[in-house]
């Protein structure tokens, strides 16, 4: 009697599936038929039966394990639509970490971290593995300049983590290519992370800053060594760049927020540029943060942690407060030339002025040597208008939207609905002359070129942007955020409508101006005179002293007495009000071993269509409670149904009965506006 073939052992694989619904946010089992036994390994994309008949859902395998003894009936994976492991455990644990944390869902987080799958790219790729050419060998030894003697060195080769004080200047890295001096010291950090072998990821608000940390690590690192992930790019460049991340050699990785969650070998860096600048705030579900994925990922691998800017947040500064970050500034000190306007003799004769005689004189010495900044507050021409005689702000008789003035000798228009306002006239006192309120860069150009006869005039705003100016003579009028870099630096900087910027409604706008005015005066040339307008106090003299960090530590104990960001945690909550209602009355009432920690919940408020909105105010030991709590209020809601909606066509119900709405985001940025 032949001898019977023992039955081949079962192998499961948990998959996560790519799904919006948050009560599918979970592991689910699936067995893994003979057939794919090769090609189904932890991290491929799948294709998976879901229990009603006949759908299919996409998911990646987490993991696979062996059931010894296992009597139920599993369904099987449908296909393994890609070999090439995308999704890697360092990367699956930090999504399901930034998940929990937001009270959000790890598909959503994975969804940021992988790109969409591009096949002819990943072939080719995959044939460029096989053939086996190594990459270029990297044996520099750089070392991070400008802080003293191995101050950075130590701190990246350590795995510390640190506040750093940028250097405020610009440094020509290659002949005629000039960077902010920023980007030379984590360019630096970068390759003294690769020399060692490991990886680096570094991480920056925009392209404009991507241009200068790429053009100035390709003087220090091979160029096949760096990766750059931005949403800017193409899709098959996105993902050609990302499976590059997935090869086993170290390499630098350069891009927007979510490079964060880019697979990385050996991680032994992770950079952060002006993690206060709102392009590090993402905008889709769970809405993390740069600065907060660049923490939870540091915690896990154990990497060296940079954050870098001329003007500390408040966040980073709690953080240097409690002493989880250590602070390091440059070394020797450098102090650019700031002078303020409103606490010269004089300054209230000329407070008026928009720009004062001191700024008109400064401009004129410096053009004899190069370019001018000046920065201004708003983009087009005239965006603010009121009545002459009433000074009534000026509305569309359309849609009530603001009017403004596109240029010059041109008709006002509505800035909503764009409609012409060739018969405008007050509602208030029936006049027809209307008052340009504010200058944008186009009306602050036309004067600057009619005040400097034959001088180039320079725009850079979001609609004309420019990367770099050269060194000859001209006036650049940029909007905040959009300054270019000037070859030599500039030679004087212009900082104008401070008053208006200041006049914004929102929680960090002290914090929000400096950051701006301290990112332009750094691109200076050396001693070069910055003047800033109709800004005076605190801020002042924190610019002049160039001690913005003594700015945010001051901001602390007020909101520390008034609970505020960043002091406690927010999170808000918005849906229909017995639904808000059921998700606060399920909030915990202490933490264990935190008996002074506290909550409390702020509304609810109207917002607007039938849905109100309760914002909860908690101390940071009551973050996990208040995340799981709200995570469980979202299931609960997700799978509730509501009456049966009748359609208006037929007059009929429908079977399809919706949820009602829940919408829950920590960490609220917009709360604060």
């Amino acid at each position: 009697m032949a001898a019977q073939t023992a039955p081949e052992q079962l192998l499961i694989a948990r998959v996560m599936l790519e799904s919006p619904l948050p009560q599918l946010d979970r592991l689910f089992d699936y067995a893994v038929p003979p057939a794919l036994r090769e090609q189904a390994k932890p991290g491929v994309r799948v294709k998976v039966p879901l229990r009603s008949a006949g759908r299919i859902a996409r998911g990646y395998i987490v993991e696979i394990t062996e059931a010894v003894e296992y009597s139920g009936t599993l369904s099987e994976i449908d296909e393994v639509t890609s070999t090439v492991p995308v999704l890697t455990p360092e990367v699956w644990n930090l999504a399901r970490r930034v998940s929990e944390r937001a009270a959000g869902s790890a598909s959503d987080v994975v969804r940021l971290a992988v790109p969409p799958r591009q096949v002819r790219v990943e072939k080719t790729w995959q044939l460029e593995q096989q053939s086996g050419n190594p990459p270029v060998e990297y044996r520099g030894n750089p070392t991070v300049t400008g802080y003293g003697e191995r101050v950075v060195d130590s701190a990246v080769d350590s795995g510390d983590r640190v506040a750093l004080a940028a250097i405020p200047a610009v440094h020509e890295v290659s002949p005629g290519v000039w960077v902010g001096r920023w980007a030379v010291t984590l360019a630096e950090a970068a390759a003294r992370t690769l020399a060692s072998g490991r990886s680096a990821i570094v991480a920056v608000p925009d392209y404009r800053d991507q241009q200068q940390l790429i053009e100035a690590l390709a003087v220090l690192v091979p160029l096949d060594r760096i990766s750059q992930l931005d949403a800017r790019q193409p899709n098959a460049d996105r993902y050609r760049a990302f499976l590059r991340c997935l090869e086993a050699a170290p390499r630098v990785i350069v891009g927007n927020r979510s490079v964060v969650y880019a697979p990385a070998s050996d991680l032994g860096l992770i950079a952060v540029w002006d993690d206060a600048d709102p392009l590090h705030n993402e905008p889709l579900s769970p809405y993390a943060s740069t600065r907060d994925v660049a923490l939870v990922r540091q915690e896990q691998s154990g990497c060296a942690l940079l954050f870098a800017s001329h003007s500390r947040s408040t966040w980073l500064e709690r953080l240097v407060e409690i002493g989880y970050v250590t602070p390091r500034a440059p070394d020797p000190a450098v102090l650019p030339h700031v002078v303020p306007t409103a606490d010269q003799p004089g300054a209230d004769a000329a407070a008026n002025a928009r720009i004062p005689s001191t700024a008109w004189n400064t401009a004129r010495r410096a053009l004899e040597d190069g370019p001018v900044l000046v920065q201004v507050a708003r983009p087009g021409y005239a965006p603010v208008l009121a009545c002459q005689d009433c000074r009534t702000p000026a509305r569309c008789r359309v849609c009530e939207g603001t009017l403004r003035i596109g240029g010059a000798r041109q008709t006002p228009s509505c800035e909503l609905c764009g409609a012409i306002a060739a018969d405008w006239h007050c509602r208030h006192c029936e006049s027809t002359r209307i008052r340009l309120v504010t200058a944008g860069t186009g009306r602050t150009a036309e004067e600057l070129g009619r005040a400097f006869p034959g001088t180039r005039v320079i725009v850079s705003d979001g609609e004309r942007p420019h990367l770099t100016v050269d060194a000859r003579p001209a006036l650049v009028v940029a909007t905040r955020g959009a300054e270019p870099v000037a070859a030599g630096g500039y030679r004087a900087v212009l900082l104008l409508d401070g008053e208006r910027m200041l006049a914004r409604e929102s929680l960090t706008v002290a914090e929000d101006c400096l950051r701006w005015w301290s990112n332009a005066i750094a691109l200076a040339a050396p001693r070069a005179p910055a003047i800033i307008v109709g800004v005076g106090g605190a801020l002042a003299r924190a610019l002049v002293t160039w001690s913005q960090h003594r700015f945010a530590a001051a901001e602390l104990p007020d909101r520390r007495s008034l609970r505020f960001p960043p002091m406690v945690r927010l999170a808000t909550v918005t849906g229909r009000p017995e639904t808000v209602e059921q998700a606060i009355s399920t909030l915990p009432d202490s933490v264990e071993g935190h008996e002074s920690a506290t909550i409390d919940v702020l509304g609810p408020v109207d917002a607007g269509d039938g849905l109100v909105r309760a914002t909860i105010r908690f101390d940071y030991a009551f973050g996990a409670e208040v995340a799981r709590s709200l995570r469980s209020s979202i299931i609960r809601n997700s799978t509730g149904r509501t009456k049966r909606q009748t359609s208006k066509a037929t007059g009929t119900k429908t079977s399809f009965r919706p949820p009602p709405v829940l919408r829950v985001r920590f960490d609220d940025t917009e709360i604060m506006e």
